[in-house]
């Protein structure tokens, strides 16, 4: 079987909410055209356009987007829009709101509570939606979630949102979301030798909850949006070499590996890429090479 005849089924399903998709989704921050989303140049439209139809095709049914993820010439929310509207049922989108940047791409003061409707309006307007179905608010440095999340909450008893979720937090902020409303999902950090100090914590605490645990850079690790750095780059490709993959596929069977709530929402603007990430799904390591993986993670982790 080879890379472009497996689909994102082969990786099996979570339920975030109400909706199951399946554990290989998309991140779309890439579809852009540059590594950091924002600097660069921009990608090709008519190849963004049929990665997403093409992803959609391979079993994808599980989106990241945000209305931030912008270049000079494309909108990821856009090229989504554009792609696969009118969406097929199944499709689950999802979106981030809180960061604030500017039309020139500047980053800004995160939003106040009573900015973040205005953010969901600009994410339902760009993807052509009437209610999106997963909403993450992504902290932005507060100490507290609770008057950001508080906000979704109320947004969510609108209908505007079907489920909420949140991102780039420590376990202290989900015990504090769920306090106000159900969490089902967290996107943080988190990759192979590279996750944020908390990372393994909050995973586990997601599992213990029936929480979907989202890694965002599994693949790049410490390189973060500018793509994979050295390091434990050599042992990986050892364990790839084995089964003919390639490094990021075996970044990505070892992150699946972590628990059956773990998803992947690998990016790319091309179209081999995608069907690797894809691919990854079906690649089953070893327990010895799993071992051999997880003590590498030991050594680093809370390294990005």
């Amino acid at each position: 079987m080879t890379a472009e005849t497996i689909t994102a089924a082969a990786a099996g399903t979570w339920t975030l909410g109400e909706l199951t998709v399946n554990r290989v989704g998309f991140g779309a921050m890439r579809l852009t055209g540059s590594a950091a989303f924002h600097h660069g140049t921009p990608s090709d439209r008519a190849r963004s356009i049929a990665v997403l139809r093409r992803a959609v095709e391979l079993g994808v049914d599980h989106i990241d987007t945000a209305a931030f993820y912008f270049s000079s010439l494309r909108s990821a929310n856009e090229l989504i829009n554009s792609a696969l509207a009118p969406y097929a049922d199944g499709l689950v989108i999802a979106t981030k709101v809180g960061p604030l940047r500017d039309r020139a791409g500047e980053w800004g003061t995160p939003a106040r509570p009573d900015q973040l409707r205005s953010h969901v309006e600009e994410n339902l307007r760009q993807l052509g939606r009437d209610h999106l179905d997963l909403v993450y608010l992504r902290r932005m440095g507060q100490d507290s979630v609770a008057e950001h999340f508080g906000a979704l909450a109320e947004l969510r008893d609108t209908g505007l949102i079907r489920n909420l979720g949140i991102s780039d937090v420590e376990p202290r902020h989900l015990e504090e979301a769920r306090a106000i409303a159900p969490v089902v999902s967290v996107q943080n950090r988190y990759g192979l030798a590279a996750s944020s100090p908390d990372g393994d914590t909050v995973l586990r605490v997601c599992g213990e909850n029936g929480i979907a645990f989202v890694p965002f850079f599994a693949i790049a690790g410490s390189g973060g949006a500018l793509g994979p750095e050295g390091g434990v780059e050599a042992e990986v490709t050892a364990v790839a070499e084995a089964h003919d993959a390639t490094p990021a596929q075996v970044r990505l069977a070892w992150t699946l590996a972590r628990g059956p709530h773990v998803l992947a929402i690998p990016g790319t603007g091309n179209p081999d890429h995608l069907a690797e990430n894809i691919a990854a799904g079906a690649l089953r390591l070893t327990e010895s090479e799993l071992a051999r993986l997880d003590a590498l993670h030991a050594r680093g982790a809370g390294r990005v």
